[in-house]
C-alpha cells in the first residue's frame, strides 16, 4: 500500500489503475485493455479531428480519464442505469464510465457531427454494448420523446451554467434523478442563480479529492451533484 500521501505520476494505464484503485474504482485487466486503446485511439485521432486540446494530450490518463472516472466516487449509479453524456466531445466522461460500468446503458450526444463520427467508432472498438451516439443539440432533447422522464444520471464536463444544464436535462430525468457536471473555480453565483430557478432540486458541490494525485484539488476541480425530488 501506498502512504495516503504519497503522489503518482500518471504516465500509462498501470498508474492510472493505482490511482483508481486507491480511490475505490475497480478496474479489471479486460477494463484497462479497453481504456489503453480507447487512449490511444483517441490521441492518433486527435492529430486529425480536435477532440481533446493538443496542449493536454499527453494527460489523457491522469486529467481526462481518471477526471471521468472521479464521477465514481461521488456518484451511486444505479445498477443497469440509463445516462446520458451531454457535450461528449471526444467521448467524456461517457465512455470511461461505460468502460468501468459496462451494466450500464449509455447515450452519448454531441452537437458536432464530425466529433459523433469518432465516438461512435471509439464505441465500437470497445466491442461493449448498449451505447448509443448521437449528433443532437442538448436543447433538442425535450423534443425526443423517447429520452421523456428516461434517464437515471446525466453528466457533462464543462458544457454549460449549471442553470442550462438543468433546463435540458429537467424533462428527461426520471423522478430522483441525479446530474453531475464536472465544473472548476468559483461556482457560488452559477450554483445559486440554478437554485434559484429550480428549487426542488438539491445541489451539492464537492471539491474532487483524489488520493494519490492532488492535481484535481489544487486546480479547484469540482463536481456539482444535482438530485431531482422523487415521485
Amino acid at each position: 500500500m501506498f502512504p495516503q500521501t504519497q503522489e503518482i505520476e500518471i504516465s500509462d494505464i498501470a498508474d492510472l489503475w493505482t490511482v483508481c484503485s486507491r480511490n475505490g474504482i475497480i478496474l479489471e485487466e479486460d477494463q484497462l485493455a479497453i481504456l489503453e486503446r480507447y487512449h490511444n485511439d483517441l490521441v492518433y485521432w486527435n492529430k486529425r479531428v480536435n477532440l481533446v486540446s493538443r496542449k493536454d494530450i499527453h494527460h489523457l490518463y491522469a486529467r481526462h480519464f481518471l477526471h471521468s472516472l472521479a464521477i465514481l466516487k461521488y456518484v451511486d449509479i444505479p445498477h443497469k442505469a440509463w445516462v446520458i453524456d451531454i457535450g461528449t466531445g471526444g467521448g467524456l466522461p461517457g465512455l470511461p464510465l461505460k468502460i468501468a460500468r459496462p451494466d450500464i446503458r449509455i447515450v452519448l450526444i454531441d452537437s458536432m457531427a464530425k466529433k459523433t463520427k469518432m465516438v461512435k467508432m471509439f464505441a465500437q472498438h470497445t466491442e461493449l454494448r448498449d451505447i448509443t451516439v448521437r449528433t443532437l443539440r442538448a436543447e433538442a432533447l425535450a423534443d425526443q420523446p423517447e429520452y421523456q422522464h428516461h434517464f437515471h444520471v446525466a453528466v457533462s464536463r464543462a458544457v454549460a451554467p449549471l442553470v442550462q444544464l438543468l433546463s435540458w436535462t429537467h424533462p428527461i430525468m426520471r423522478p430522483g434523478g441525479t446530474v453531475a457536471a464536472l465544473k472548476g473555480g468559483d461556482l457560488s453565483a452559477e450554483i445559486a442563480e440554478a437554485q434559484k430557478k429550480f428549487p426542488d432540486v438539491q445541489i451539492e458541490e464537492h471539491l474532487i479529492q483524489i488520493a494519490g494525485y492532488p492535481w484535481y484539488e489544487q486546480n479547484q476541480k469540482k463536481i456539482v451533484i444535482c438530485r431531482y425530488p422523487a415521485a
